[in-house]
Protein backbone atom coordinates (compact mmCIF):
# COMPACT_ATOMS: atom_id res chain seq x y z
CA UNK A 1 0.00 0.00 0.00
CA UNK A 2 2.92 2.35 0.52
CA UNK A 3 1.83 4.23 3.63
CA UNK A 4 1.76 2.91 7.15
CA UNK A 5 0.29 4.63 10.13
CA UNK A 6 3.08 6.03 12.26
CA UNK A 7 1.13 5.28 15.44
CA UNK A 8 2.18 1.63 15.23
CA UNK A 9 5.79 2.67 14.71
CA UNK A 10 5.93 5.56 17.16
CA UNK A 11 8.33 3.97 19.63
CA UNK A 12 10.63 2.56 16.94
CA UNK A 13 10.70 5.49 14.53
CA UNK A 14 9.98 8.50 16.70
CA UNK A 15 11.84 11.59 15.48
CA UNK A 16 13.88 13.59 17.96
CA UNK A 17 11.78 15.96 20.10
CA UNK A 18 13.07 19.02 18.22
CA UNK A 19 11.71 17.67 14.92
CA UNK A 20 8.11 17.87 16.12
CA UNK A 21 8.67 21.40 17.40
CA UNK A 22 10.28 22.40 14.10
CA UNK A 23 7.53 20.83 12.02
CA UNK A 24 4.79 22.45 14.09
CA UNK A 25 6.57 25.83 13.97
CA UNK A 26 6.98 25.55 10.20
CA UNK A 27 3.35 24.57 9.74
CA UNK A 28 2.18 27.52 11.82
CA UNK A 29 4.57 29.82 9.95
CA UNK A 30 3.41 28.59 6.58
CA UNK A 31 -0.23 29.23 7.45
CA UNK A 32 0.24 32.69 8.93
CA UNK A 33 0.41 35.77 6.73
CA UNK A 34 3.30 37.21 8.79
CA UNK A 35 6.89 36.64 7.68
CA UNK A 36 8.21 33.28 8.82
CA UNK A 37 11.88 34.11 9.23
CA UNK A 38 11.87 33.29 12.93
CA UNK A 39 9.98 30.03 12.28
CA UNK A 40 12.34 28.57 9.70
CA UNK A 41 14.40 29.95 6.89
CA UNK A 42 13.84 28.96 3.27
CA UNK A 43 17.20 27.44 2.28
CA UNK A 44 16.37 26.08 -1.16
CA UNK A 45 13.45 25.99 -3.58
CA UNK A 46 12.77 23.03 -5.85
CA UNK A 47 9.97 24.13 -8.16
CA UNK A 48 6.85 23.85 -5.94
CA UNK A 49 8.71 22.59 -2.83
CA UNK A 50 10.83 24.45 -0.27
CA UNK A 51 13.47 23.28 2.15
CA UNK A 52 13.07 25.22 5.39
CA UNK A 53 15.51 24.97 8.25
CA UNK A 54 15.66 26.08 11.85
CA UNK A 55 17.57 25.25 15.01
CA UNK A 56 14.98 24.40 17.67
CA UNK A 57 15.82 25.16 21.30
CA UNK A 58 17.99 22.40 22.72
CA UNK A 59 18.83 20.89 19.32
CA UNK A 60 22.42 19.99 18.44
CA UNK A 61 22.18 21.64 15.05
CA UNK A 62 19.99 22.87 12.27
CA UNK A 63 17.05 20.68 11.25
CA UNK A 64 15.35 20.89 7.88
CA UNK A 65 12.07 19.82 6.28
CA UNK A 66 10.76 19.70 2.72
CA UNK A 67 7.48 21.61 2.65
CA UNK A 68 4.61 22.68 0.41
CA UNK A 69 1.35 24.44 1.34
CA UNK A 70 -1.71 24.36 -0.92
CA UNK A 71 -5.38 25.29 -0.87
CA UNK A 72 -8.39 23.62 -2.44
CA UNK A 73 -9.14 25.27 -5.79
CA UNK A 74 -12.84 25.69 -5.03
CA UNK A 75 -12.56 26.39 -1.28
CA UNK A 76 -9.96 29.01 -0.38
CA UNK A 77 -10.47 28.38 3.35
CA UNK A 78 -9.49 24.68 3.04
CA UNK A 79 -5.78 24.08 2.76
CA UNK A 80 -3.04 21.63 3.63
CA UNK A 81 0.60 21.84 4.55
CA UNK A 82 2.68 18.81 3.60
CA UNK A 83 5.99 18.28 5.39
CA UNK A 84 8.60 15.66 4.58
CA UNK A 85 11.36 15.04 7.09
CA UNK A 86 14.12 12.58 7.74
CA UNK A 87 14.86 11.50 11.29
CA UNK A 88 18.25 12.42 12.71
CA UNK A 89 19.41 8.80 12.53
CA UNK A 90 18.54 8.76 8.80
CA UNK A 91 16.55 5.54 9.17
CA UNK A 92 13.04 6.92 8.78
CA UNK A 93 11.33 9.33 6.43
CA UNK A 94 8.07 10.86 7.59
CA UNK A 95 5.22 12.44 5.67
CA UNK A 96 3.32 14.82 7.93
CA UNK A 97 0.19 16.63 6.73
CA UNK A 98 -1.61 19.43 8.56
CA UNK A 99 -5.28 19.50 7.56
CA UNK A 100 -7.79 22.15 8.63
CA UNK A 101 -9.92 21.83 11.73
CA UNK A 102 -13.33 20.35 11.06
CA UNK A 103 -12.10 17.24 9.26
CA UNK A 104 -13.81 13.98 10.07
CA UNK A 105 -11.12 12.28 12.17
CA UNK A 106 -12.25 8.62 11.76
CA UNK A 107 -12.16 8.88 7.95
CA UNK A 108 -8.48 9.78 7.96
CA UNK A 109 -6.59 11.40 5.11
CA UNK A 110 -6.71 9.82 1.67
CA UNK A 111 -3.94 9.99 -0.89
CA UNK A 112 -3.94 9.46 -4.65
CA UNK A 113 -0.94 9.89 -6.90
CA UNK A 114 -1.82 10.56 -10.53
CA UNK A 115 -5.36 9.23 -9.91
CA UNK A 116 -4.14 5.94 -8.41
CA UNK A 117 -5.31 5.26 -4.87
CA UNK A 118 -2.40 4.94 -2.44
CA UNK A 119 -4.37 4.56 0.78
CA UNK A 120 -5.40 6.41 3.90
CA UNK A 121 -3.53 7.60 6.96
CA UNK A 122 -5.05 8.27 10.35
CA UNK A 123 -4.89 11.58 12.15
CA UNK A 124 -2.56 11.40 15.14
CA UNK A 125 -3.28 14.71 16.88
CA UNK A 126 -5.05 18.04 16.52
CA UNK A 127 -3.45 21.40 17.20
CA UNK A 128 -5.09 24.83 17.53
CA UNK A 129 -4.62 25.42 13.79
CA UNK A 130 -5.39 21.96 12.36
CA UNK A 131 -5.12 18.18 12.60
CA UNK A 132 -1.99 16.20 11.80
CA UNK A 133 -1.80 12.94 9.86
CA UNK A 134 1.56 11.24 9.78
CA UNK A 135 2.98 8.22 8.00
CA UNK A 136 6.32 6.49 7.78
CA UNK A 137 7.26 6.58 4.10
CA UNK A 138 8.60 3.40 2.55
CA UNK A 139 10.66 3.16 -0.64
CA UNK A 140 7.56 2.35 -2.71
CA UNK A 141 5.76 5.53 -1.65
CA UNK A 142 8.87 7.66 -2.16
CA UNK A 143 9.27 6.19 -5.65
CA UNK A 144 5.65 6.95 -6.52
CA UNK A 145 6.04 10.54 -5.29
CA UNK A 146 9.23 10.93 -7.34
CA UNK A 147 7.64 9.62 -10.54
CA UNK A 148 4.23 11.22 -10.11
CA UNK A 149 3.04 14.55 -11.43
CA UNK A 150 0.22 15.26 -8.95
CA UNK A 151 -0.71 14.03 -5.49
CA UNK A 152 -4.28 14.52 -4.32
CA UNK A 153 -4.88 14.54 -0.58
CA UNK A 154 -8.48 13.82 0.36
CA UNK A 155 -10.02 15.12 3.57
CA UNK A 156 -13.54 14.39 4.71
CA UNK A 157 -15.97 16.78 6.36
CA UNK A 158 -18.74 14.16 6.34
CA UNK A 159 -18.49 10.41 5.57
CA UNK A 160 -19.93 11.09 2.10
CA UNK A 161 -18.04 14.29 1.24
CA UNK A 162 -14.38 14.01 0.36
CA UNK A 163 -12.52 17.15 -0.67
CA UNK A 164 -9.58 16.47 -2.95
CA UNK A 165 -6.73 18.95 -2.63
CA UNK A 166 -4.16 18.66 -5.43
CA UNK A 167 -0.47 19.06 -4.67
CA UNK A 168 2.20 19.37 -7.35
CA UNK A 169 5.01 16.84 -7.20
CA UNK A 170 7.16 19.06 -9.43
CA UNK A 171 10.52 19.26 -7.67
CA UNK A 172 9.80 16.58 -5.08
CA UNK A 173 12.64 14.24 -6.12
CA UNK A 174 15.45 16.82 -6.13
CA UNK A 175 14.07 18.38 -2.93
CA UNK A 176 13.91 15.02 -1.18
CA UNK A 177 17.47 14.22 -2.27
CA UNK A 178 18.71 17.58 -0.92
CA UNK A 179 16.95 17.12 2.43
CA UNK A 180 19.43 16.32 5.19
Amino acid sequence: MGIKSSVAYASRFAPPPGFLALAVALVIASLSPAPAAAQGVVKQVFNDWQIRCDTPPGAQGEQCVLLQSVQAEDRPNVGLTVIILKTADGKSRLLRVLAPLGVLIPSGLGLKIDDQDVGRAGFVRCLPNGCVAEVVMDDTLIGRLRQGKMATFIIFQTPEEGIGIPLSLNGFGPGFDALK
